[in-house]
Protein backbone atom coordinates (compact mmCIF):
# COMPACT_ATOMS: atom_id res chain seq x y z
CA UNK A 1 0.00 0.00 0.00
CA UNK A 2 1.31 3.45 -0.94
CA UNK A 3 0.29 6.40 1.23
CA UNK A 4 1.26 10.00 1.97
CA UNK A 5 4.32 10.29 4.21
CA UNK A 6 3.83 11.79 7.66
CA UNK A 7 6.17 12.59 10.52
CA UNK A 8 4.93 9.42 12.21
CA UNK A 9 7.01 7.58 9.57
CA UNK A 10 10.24 9.43 10.38
CA UNK A 11 11.93 7.12 12.90
CA UNK A 12 11.48 3.95 10.85
CA UNK A 13 12.29 5.70 7.57
CA UNK A 14 15.51 7.25 8.87
CA UNK A 15 16.53 3.80 10.14
CA UNK A 16 16.03 2.38 6.64
CA UNK A 17 17.97 5.29 5.09
CA UNK A 18 20.88 4.83 7.48
CA UNK A 19 21.16 1.15 6.58
CA UNK A 20 20.90 1.63 2.82
CA UNK A 21 24.23 2.00 0.99
CA UNK A 22 24.38 4.98 -1.35
CA UNK A 23 22.02 7.26 0.59
CA UNK A 24 23.37 10.80 0.92
CA UNK A 25 22.03 11.92 4.30
CA UNK A 26 22.75 15.25 6.01
CA UNK A 27 22.50 16.06 9.74
CA UNK A 28 20.42 19.23 9.36
CA UNK A 29 18.40 18.46 6.25
CA UNK A 30 17.47 14.93 7.29
CA UNK A 31 16.95 15.63 10.98
CA UNK A 32 13.43 15.34 12.41
CA UNK A 33 13.10 19.15 12.17
CA UNK A 34 14.46 19.26 8.61
CA UNK A 35 12.08 16.58 7.37
CA UNK A 36 9.14 18.20 9.22
CA UNK A 37 9.90 21.47 7.40
CA UNK A 38 10.12 19.66 4.08
CA UNK A 39 6.83 17.79 4.57
CA UNK A 40 5.07 20.99 5.66
CA UNK A 41 6.21 22.70 2.46
CA UNK A 42 5.48 19.65 0.26
CA UNK A 43 2.55 17.85 1.92
CA UNK A 44 1.26 15.99 -1.13
CA UNK A 45 4.41 14.74 -2.89
CA UNK A 46 6.04 12.39 -0.35
CA UNK A 47 5.02 8.76 0.01
CA UNK A 48 5.69 5.59 1.96
CA UNK A 49 5.14 1.96 1.02
CA UNK A 50 3.72 -0.57 3.46
CA UNK A 51 3.33 -4.34 3.41
CA UNK A 52 1.82 -6.36 6.23
CA UNK A 53 1.85 -3.31 8.51
CA UNK A 54 5.58 -2.74 7.97
CA UNK A 55 7.18 0.33 6.38
CA UNK A 56 9.17 -1.08 3.45
CA UNK A 57 9.97 2.00 1.36
CA UNK A 58 9.62 5.69 0.81
CA UNK A 59 10.18 8.54 -1.59
CA UNK A 60 10.51 12.25 -0.95
CA UNK A 61 9.75 14.88 -3.53
CA UNK A 62 9.36 18.63 -3.46
CA UNK A 63 8.62 21.25 -6.06
CA UNK A 64 9.28 24.93 -6.53
CA UNK A 65 6.35 25.73 -8.82
CA UNK A 66 8.38 24.94 -11.91
CA UNK A 67 10.25 21.67 -11.36
CA UNK A 68 9.94 18.69 -9.07
CA UNK A 69 12.94 17.20 -7.32
CA UNK A 70 13.10 13.65 -5.92
CA UNK A 71 15.08 12.82 -2.79
CA UNK A 72 15.75 9.65 -0.79
CA UNK A 73 14.00 6.93 -2.75
CA UNK A 74 14.36 3.63 -0.90
CA UNK A 75 12.88 0.14 -0.73
CA UNK A 76 14.12 -2.46 1.73
CA UNK A 77 16.34 -4.98 -0.11
CA UNK A 78 14.08 -7.95 0.66
CA UNK A 79 11.12 -6.11 -0.94
CA UNK A 80 12.89 -5.03 -4.13
CA UNK A 81 11.83 -6.47 -7.46
CA UNK A 82 8.13 -6.38 -6.53
CA UNK A 83 7.31 -3.06 -8.21
CA UNK A 84 7.24 -1.05 -4.98
CA UNK A 85 9.82 1.46 -6.20
CA UNK A 86 7.87 1.90 -9.43
CA UNK A 87 4.67 2.48 -7.46
CA UNK A 88 6.39 5.12 -5.32
CA UNK A 89 7.70 6.91 -8.41
CA UNK A 90 4.27 6.73 -10.08
CA UNK A 91 2.68 8.28 -6.98
CA UNK A 92 5.17 11.17 -7.09
CA UNK A 93 4.69 11.74 -10.82
CA UNK A 94 0.91 11.75 -10.43
CA UNK A 95 1.11 14.19 -7.49
CA UNK A 96 3.42 16.51 -9.43
CA UNK A 97 1.18 16.46 -12.50
CA UNK A 98 -1.76 17.35 -10.26
CA UNK A 99 0.25 20.39 -9.09
CA UNK A 100 1.01 21.44 -12.69
CA UNK A 101 4.67 20.41 -12.64
CA UNK A 102 5.99 19.21 -16.01
CA UNK A 103 9.56 18.12 -15.24
CA UNK A 104 11.24 16.29 -12.37
CA UNK A 105 14.91 15.71 -11.57
CA UNK A 106 16.97 13.78 -9.07
CA UNK A 107 20.56 13.07 -8.10
CA UNK A 108 22.11 9.67 -7.56
CA UNK A 109 25.57 9.33 -6.07
CA UNK A 110 28.05 7.97 -8.61
CA UNK A 111 28.89 5.21 -6.13
CA UNK A 112 25.23 4.09 -5.90
CA UNK A 113 25.14 1.49 -8.68
CA UNK A 114 21.83 0.03 -7.46
CA UNK A 115 20.13 3.43 -7.53
CA UNK A 116 21.55 4.32 -10.93
CA UNK A 117 20.40 1.00 -12.38
CA UNK A 118 16.88 1.49 -10.96
CA UNK A 119 16.42 4.96 -12.45
CA UNK A 120 17.90 3.97 -15.82
CA UNK A 121 15.57 0.94 -15.95
CA UNK A 122 12.60 3.29 -15.51
CA UNK A 123 13.62 5.43 -18.50
CA UNK A 124 15.27 8.28 -16.60
CA UNK A 125 18.15 9.89 -18.49
CA UNK A 126 21.54 10.77 -17.06
CA UNK A 127 22.12 14.41 -17.98
CA UNK A 128 25.88 14.49 -18.51
CA UNK A 129 25.76 17.93 -20.12
CA UNK A 130 24.72 19.54 -16.83
CA UNK A 131 27.16 20.66 -14.18
CA UNK A 132 25.76 20.21 -10.68
CA UNK A 133 26.86 22.91 -8.25
CA UNK A 134 26.06 23.17 -4.57
CA UNK A 135 27.01 25.17 -1.51
CA UNK A 136 26.08 24.97 2.15
CA UNK A 137 24.76 28.33 3.33
CA UNK A 138 24.73 27.56 7.03
CA UNK A 139 27.46 27.96 9.61
CA UNK A 140 26.22 24.82 11.34
CA UNK A 141 27.81 21.46 10.62
CA UNK A 142 25.64 19.71 8.07
CA UNK A 143 27.76 16.58 7.92
CA UNK A 144 26.49 13.10 7.41
CA UNK A 145 23.54 11.86 9.47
Amino acid sequence: MIRIMTMDDYDKLVEIWQHTPGMGLRKIDDSREGIARFLARNPDTNFTAWEDGQLVGGIMCGQDGRRGYIYHTVVLPEYRGRGIGSQLVAAVVQALRKEGITRVSLNVLNSNATGRKFWESKGWELRTFLGFFGKSITDEDNGRL
